[in-house]
């Protein structure tokens, strides 16, 4: 949970990320070392901060003589405490946003970025990420460990930048952002379908870029987008921490505060005919948030912004949502042509929502025996624990044969 904001305290010091990880690691292993003697400190994130900011002057010095490196960063470096730099003008005094903008430097691939901010920022495992980006994990760890040594080799400064390096740098920063959010909203292994540290990180994150870019249509996209899905967390899980489908959510838990922000933002992300992927995505979460049920839900307007999204960024999840608004709109017949198209997908040959999706449409159309097998592969696929379980009931529930 504090591991992004370590990393990104000791960058600020040690101007290298994977010398920062290193570190953060160290003091994680000191708590283990020591907590269990002492007992856990009242604020367990300001020990470890502290604890990696000793190690990382402690390195400074090492590395050179401390009156030079104090002279390098423009500031002193106490023992106790670790003063952040002043704020410059459209700046942010906030050193996880300075992480990510640092990872996301242009030196480095556009998959490179993507990669190394959610490791270092997101605190994702390698594997998670290979899942996020639907490619192996050998792939991805590969790319992380080039990455770090790319961005010491180039000595790339820990910054926000300004100007056309800012913008330059922003198309990579939202991609992080928003993949940083998913991965809390629907976490990709472990026993819980919900990770909300990440989800509030992202928050967080988008929010401050709204404020450090208040010009930019696609960054209020985004924030418009994350408060609203945000707001569902609370109805997305039963009281057994089971995942409640979005038609069995109960919409009153749905956090009307998010929601009232989230429709501010998207106002701010311009008037709809100019809306980028974002905002587009962000309207679709709009219209879920406007209907007082699933049932009154204008899935033909989200079936329209979906046919948008897919001509601004294409894919092949894109199109899978919209096959889902589609069946909702015209019936599952309508939606089963297009989600049979995507099962050569190479990017979804393990992706757990193509037979979910199937499976769905299959049950509606009367077609138990498929939709139960559907339900079982997607099952197979899937490393949540929860959907798991959620997958594995849905298909107990079908007939295992048409005849019945």
């Amino acid at each position: 949970m504090e591991s992004a904001r370590i990393i990104a305290t000791v960058a600020r010091i040690v101007r290298d990320v994977g010398v920062a990880e290193e570190i953060a690691q160290d003091a994680l292993v000191a708590a283990l070392e020591q907590w269990p003697r002492s007992g856990v400190p009242d604020n367990p994130g300001a020990w470890l901060t502290a604890t990696a900011k000793h190690r990382a002057v402690d390195l400074v010095r090492r590395r050179e003589t401390y009156a030079r490196k104090l002279a390098e960063v423009g500031r002193t470096l106490p023992e106790e405490a670790y003063d952040p730099e002043p704020s410059g003008p459209g700046d942010i005094d906030d050193d996880v946003l300075r992480l990510v903008f640092t990872t996301c430097h242009p030196v480095l691939s556009a998959d490179a970025r993507a990669a190394l901010t959610l490791r270092l920022v997101g605190g994702l495992r390698t594997d998670e990420i290979a899942r996020a980006f639907l490619v192996p994990e050998p792939t991805v760890a590969a790319r992380i460990t080039r990455a770090k040594r790319t961005l010491a080799k180039a000595g790339v400064e820990f910054e926000v930048p300004y100007g056309e390096e800012r913008a330059v740098r922003l198309g990579s920063v939202l991609e992080v952002v928003y993949l940083v959010f998913n991965e809390g909203y629907a976490a990709t292994a472990g026993d819980d379908l919900l990770r909300p540290g990440l989800c509030e990180d992202a928050l967080r994150l988008a929010r401050g870029l709204a404020v450090l870019m208040p010009g930019e249509s696609e960054v209020h996209g985004l924030a418009a987008l994350l408060e609203l899905q945000g707001s569902r967390t609370p109805a997305r899980t039963g009281p057994d921490g089971r995942p409640v489908l979005l038609a069995e959510q109960d919409r009153r838990r749905w956090n009307r505060l998010l929601v009232r922000r989230g429709y501010a933002a998207l106002a701010r992300a311009g008037d709809g005919r100019s809306y980028g992927p974002y905002a587009l995505q962000a309207a679709i979460a709009a219209c879920h948030a406007r209907a007082a049920s699933y049932e009154e839900t204008d899935w033909a307007m989200i079936a329209a912004l979906y046919g948008r999204l897919r001509e601004l960024a294409p894919s092949p999840v894109v199109e899978l949502n919209r096959a889902v608004a589609v069946s909702m709109a015209e019936g599952p017949a309508a939606a089963l042509p297009l989600v049979d198209a995507l099962a050569a997908e190479p990017a979804l040959a393990r992706y757990h929502l193509l037979p979910s999706v199937r499976g769905d449409l299959l049950a509606r159309l009367g077609r138990g025996a498929e939709a139960r097998a559907e339900f079982a592969r997607a099952a197979e696929l899937t490393r949540n624990e929860s959907e798991r379980a959620l997958l594995r009931v849905r298909a107990a529930e079908l007939p295992s044969g048409d005849a019945s």
